[in-house]
């Protein structure tokens, strides 16, 4: 599809490693406050063209990045002991119509569907790039329901997983079918208008975890115990983090927003360095909050 070849244009593993790499080194030497040209050479490019790369994969300038240091303030709000809810308004997040996860539809598969493993349902599959490394995608005619990344290791082992998990589904290759679903998962700017559906197969126990993300605003964390008592299992913290760790559907139900209770960075199935980059991209986009007297016209 034009658009899925757009951005396997505009976005390259080798663009992700790289800018992963560039945060990292921002945030090691912050208290140096280094300089464009400095930032630039760490990374091994010329400073018009760090400036540019940087800004078209973090949405921001390096120069504001080492300003704000927004990266962090998510983490920050935690550890101050604010509630997801006061996090959410401390971050400046204007309107729930911004967050891209309130336009996801999630559908469970049906009694049936999960008795027979997939039985008569057709999964396409495709590897496509996004901002943080290639990812397999998958789908049926009802939406996604499969997104793993890369690690480095064999590529068969995640398809395998991706097969384990509908035994009995006809589950083929199809970078065409799957295209239009990369460009959705991850758009260039916020979504705007329409629904992405998923087709998700889990126990009632993980659906309810997993819908319990769906609620995690974008740009913000929480943790295990927090996520637990929001998914109405308050006793069940280290159920609910298996439950996490099943997580079918990367990113789009965003278990990297999940920390440890002391604000660690916690595990991921995808690796940490993922994570985090993932908290830096969301904490990025964010919606500003104006200043007192400050308008929309007049911020820089």
């Amino acid at each position: 599809m034009p658009r899925a070849r757009t951005m396997q244009r505009m976005i390259a593993p080798s663009d992700y490693t790289r800018i992963a790499r560039a945060i990292e080194w921002l945030d090691d030497h912050s208290a140096k406050h280094p300089s464009l040209s400095d930032a630039a050479k760490a990374s091994g490019l010329s400073p018009a063209h760090f400036q540019r790369l940087f800004t078209q994969w973090a949405g921001i300038s390096p120069k504001r990045f080492m300003q704000a240091r927004t990266a962090d303030a998510a983490l920050r709000l935690l550890r101050d002991g604010k509630s997801t809810l006061e996090a959410t308004y401390d971050a400046g997040l204007s309107s729930p119509s911004r967050l891209h996860d309130l336009m996801i539809h999630a559908e469970a598969v049906t009694p049936g569907e999960l008795k027979t493993g997939g039985t008569g349902l057709v999964i396409q599959y495709g590897w496509h790039s996004t901002p943080f490394g290639d990812a397999l995608i998958a789908a049926t005619a009802r939406g996604l329901c499969y997104l793993a990344f890369d690690t480095g290791a064999s590529r068969a082992s995640v398809v395998a997983d991706l097969k384990s998990r509908w035994p009995n589904a006809l589950v083929e290759q199809d970078l065409e079918s799957t295209g239009p679903f990369a460009a959705r998962a991850f758009p260039d700017t916020v979504r705007k208008g329409g629904a992405l559906s998923m087709h998700i197969r889990g126990t009632n126990f993980q659906l309810k975890v997993w819908r319990a993300l769906l609620n995690v605003p974008h740009g913000t964390t929480t943790t295990y115990s927090d996520l637990a008592r929001d998914a109405g299992l308050p006793d069940a913290a280290r159920a609910v983090g298996n439950a996490v760790g099943e997580n079918p559907i990367s990113w789009l139900i965003p278990c990297h927003r999940v920390l440890r209770s002391d604000g660690g960075i916690g595990g991921y199935a995808w690796g940490p360095k993922r994570k985090r980059a993932m908290l830096v991209w969301e904490s990025l986009q964010k919606p500003e909050r104006p200043k007192s007297g400050e308008t929309k016209q007049n911020r820089e």
